[in-house]
Parts: C-alpha cells; sequence; structure tokens
C-alpha cells in the first residue's frame, strides 16, 4: 500500500498502539498494554508499540522494541556527586542506549537536596564511555528529565575532554564550575569516538542560551532560583565564547543544544548530531512498518495541548499515520487542546465519567476508551 493512500476496511481491524508515557502515572509501555486491551475488546487486532520523544522511558521503550536487547547495570556519579546505579541498553552488538535520566535525572535528586549551580552530568558520560569501552559503534542518548544545568561539562570530563580554569586545573562541577573556565582540550577524548556516531534524541528543540534556552527556560524547575538562573545564563554564555574555537564550531545555536541543560550542546561539540528525539525513537521502533499494515492508529499522553505539536511523541504517530493514510486518535489524560489538523479525534480520559479518577484508574479508562472509538470506527465488529 503507498503512502498517503485510503485502505479499504478488512474484515478484521489492525490497530497500532503507540503512546508515549502518561507522566507520574503509567509508562509508554503499560499505556500501549491498556490500549490494546481495548482494541482487543471491540474484536479488533492490536499492535502494542510504545513510543517516546527521548525523554524519561526512552530507554525501555527502545529495549521492549527489540526481544534481543540486553540491559546492565553500573555504578557512576549521580548529579549530586553522589553514587548511582544506572542501566545501559545494547539493542544488538554496534548499538547501545544511554537515557540521561538513569545517571543525571532530576528523579535522582530529593526535593530539599536540588543543586542547580552545582549538579553535574558526569554520570551520562561514564556511561557513555562504558558503551564506547565495550566496542559499539552507535549510541543514542536520550536527554529528557536532567537535574543539570552544566552545558554538558561533567559529561565532557568524563570522556577524556580537559576542561581548565586559568592555573590549568580542572573546573569544578555543574554550571557554577563553568565560571572559571579558560581552555577547553580534546586532545586526549576517549579516541573510540573516532569510530563510534552518537545520536542524540532532543525531547525539546530549544537553543543552548536565550529565553528559550537551558537556563532560561528550565534551571528553575531544577531549584534555581531567579538570581541563580541569571548566574546560569552568564555561565553558559561563557562556556559557547571558550568552545567557538574548536572544531565544531558555534553550536550554541543548533536546535536541542539547550537539551538537559545544555547537554546537547556539550554532546555537538564532540561530533553528536542533535536529532529529534520523538522522530528518532519511531524510527528504531519501526512505527512506519507497523502503520504501513494498520487500519487505525492510537496515540496519546497525559495531556494534550499546543506543546504537543512541538516535537512530543504523539504529534509524530499522527503524522507518520496521516502519510499511511491511516487515522489516527489521541486518547490522553487531559485535553487542553484538540489540534484537530492533527489529530482525527482526541478523547480526554477526565471526561469518561465524573464518578472515575483518571489518575487512580488510567489504565481502565485508557482500555475502555480504545474499545469505545474502535466499535464507533468499525461498527460492523458490534453485529
Amino acid at each position: 500500500m503507498r503512502r498517503g493512500a485510503h485502505r479499504p476496511l478488512s474484515a478484521t481491524p489492525v490497530a497500532v498502539c503507540a503512546p508515549n508515557a502518561f507522566k507520574g502515572t503509567l509508562s509508554a509501555r503499560a499505556a500501549a498494554k491498556a490500549l490494546a486491551l481495548g482494541v482487543r475488546d471491540s474484536g479488533a487486532r492490536a499492535v502494542e508499540l510504545p513510543v517516546a520523544d527521548g525523554g524519561d522511558g526512552t530507554l525501555d521503550v527502545l529495549l521492549a522494541a527489540r526481544p534481543a536487547s540486553k540491559v546492565s547495570r553500573h555504578p557512576v556519579t549521580g548529579p549530586a556527586g553522589r553514587p548511582v546505579t544506572a542501566r545501559l541498553g545494547l539493542l544488538d552488538a554496534a548499538t547501545a542506549v544511554v537515557e540521561l535520566a538513569e545517571a543525571s535525572g532530576l528523579r535522582l535528586v530529593g526535593p530539599t537536596r536540588m543543586d542547580a549551580l552545582h549538579a553535574t552530568s558526569r554520570g551520562t558520560g561514564e556511561l557513555i564511555r562504558r558503551a564506547l569501552d565495550a566496542g559499539t559503534t552507535r549510541i543514542v542518548v536520550g536527554m529528557g528529565g536532567s537535574a543539570c544545568t552544566d552545558g554538558g561539562s561533567g559529561m565532557l570530563q568524563a570522556l577524556g575532554v580537559r576542561l581548565t580554569d586559568a592555573r590549568g586545573a580542572d573546573i569544578g562541577p555543574g554550571g557554577a564550575g563553568l565560571e572559571d573556565l579558560t581552555a577547553i582540550d580534546l586532545s586526549d577524548v576517549h579516541p573510540a569516538l573516532a569510530r563510534c556516531s552518537i545520536d542524540v534524541a532532543c525531547d525539546i528543540r530549544s537553543p543552548l542560551l536565550g529565553a528559550e534556552g537551558a537556563a532560561r527556560m528550565f534551571a528553575a524547575q531544577k531549584g534555581a532560583s531567579p538570581a541563580e538562573v541569571e548566574r546560569l545564563e552568564r555561565a553558559l554564555d561563557h562556556l559557547a565564547g571558550v568552545a567557538r574555537g574548536l572544531p565544531a564550531g558555534d553550536v550554541a545555536g543548533l536546535p536541542g543544544a539547550g537539551a538537559a541543560g545544555g547537554c546537547g550542546f556539550g554532546l555537538a561539540l564532540i561530533g553528536a548530531r542533535l536529532l529529534p528525539g520523538a522522530a528518532l525513537v519511531c524510527d528504531v521502533v519501526g512505527l512506519d512498518a507497523a502503520l504501513s499494515a494498520a487500519s487505525f492508529a492510537l496515540t496519546g499522553e497525559g495531556r494534550l495541548d499546543v506543546q504537543t505539536r512541538v516535537g512530543k511523541a504523539p504529534a509524530e504517530v499522527a503524522a507518520r499515520a496521516k502519510r499511511w493514510g491511516v487515522p489516527c486518535v489521541a486518547v490522553c489524560g487531559t485535553v487542553a487542546d484538540r489540534l484537530p489538523e492533527l489529530f482525527d479525534r482526541a478523547i480526554a480520559l477526565d471526561e469518561l465519567g465524573a464518578a472515575t479518577d483518571p489518575i487512580r484508574q488510567t489504565r481502565a479508562l485508557l482500555r475502555r476508551a480504545a474499545a469505545q472509538v474502535i466499535r464507533e470506527t468499525f461498527p460492523a465488529l458490534s453485529q
């Protein structure tokens, strides 16, 4: 079937269930399973294909898509400088997956221990080093959910990059350490980087600096006061200035450079590609192949609003479904904007029943909504 063709309704429709995580409630995998149960309740066939956009949960989504994948656990430096245990995924012998939130995530820092000025990305660099040492030739890095705003400096240090002050000593951790930076030396960077491609799945497309950058847009969520936000902005601007003489050139304005407190910028300095996370993940999990044989698509996330269309996974699912001529419905916890240009229909779980709590009963409501929309779309199933 060619892309964009309208396919006839088959006796047994096939629905691709490709939701993102319902943040704080269900993982993408659990949400896909709940939608699939509803599809099967209606008499249709379901394909479970959870998706992500580079944020929390990306590792689990990619592992689930490759049955032969493996996961290992490693002690690394957490965002507060204390040891944490982080997972490293191997999709196959050549491809590793690093989820920044595993090593440098805000979820690893208690609400009373947030330190926006000194939180470090070093642990993520240690995971990347592990993958390089294992001989992988491609590393996918999921960038969401960070605790740090250090421009990726800790991560770069873990990979052998020297970031030094006026005395030639290594700078300290976090964005505060960047204030002392005078030189960046790439000569001792991990040698395996020369034969390994790094694809960065960015859940945002922000540049490093400015109103939508790493500090001014996101540092307050990591515990920074207004004065600390401006201090971090100046520190990142200083980092960008020192880095302009490197082979990568001026990468501060790249979409995604501001991801994960500027870790996108740090990885771009050593040759990584900054990519829209949702598109990258959908490619890896094989969404197009699933849609090519489907009659219908179901996606969703916790909240549907105008931000959904800016690089979020449900928007990517909807765009690809449209290219394949497949109707796509979004089932979400809350619907602030129905985005009719993307979705054929948007269903809010908090509107399905006044007596049902959409937070406590998310699984049941997703199942009910999926069964309802499939029966309404394919009435012959009820006969």
